[in-house]
């Protein structure tokens, strides 16, 4: 979750948000020194950040990660935080924190921004 956040945090200072950040456009790349480090991918999405507050307008995402507030078509690069929460708390519960049967009911979900957390916590040792 370091790294993921430190990408992000070095996208947004360049003035760039991802939009689409998951799992699947987080790879590992374990080639360039004895420890392991991912590289976030995919940026067919993101959108440049300049011009203030609320300023994307475009509903882009997948379901399950998507920010509340881009439904309303008026965010910035905080949707990409929202990303990294529901991120964290998949890697920790082994379940998205907003489900539902279909499309639909996924997206009912995220707009209500209501979640809990009870069961087990998850936690794999990575070397």
């Amino acid at each position: 979750m370091q790294q993921l956040l430190s990408a992000v945090m070095y996208c947004h200072k360049r003035g760039i948000a991802h939009r689409d950040l998951k799992p699947e456009n987080i790879i590992i790349d374990d080639k360039h020194s004895s420890k392991l480090s991912i590289k976030v991918i995919d940026f067919g999405t993101a959108g440049w950040l300049n011009r203030g507050p609320g300023e994307m307008m475009q509903v882009v995402g997948s379901p399950y990660y998507i920010a509340p507030e881009v439904f309303d078509k008026k965010y910035n690069e905080k949707c990409d935080v929202w990303s990294c929460g529901v991120i964290l708390y998949i890697l920790l519960s082994g379940k998205p924190p907003f489900n539902g049967k279909g499309l639909e009911e996924i997206m009912a979900a995220v707009k209500k921004a209501k979640f809990s957390y009870s069961g087990t916590v998850y936690l794999l040792n990575v070397l």
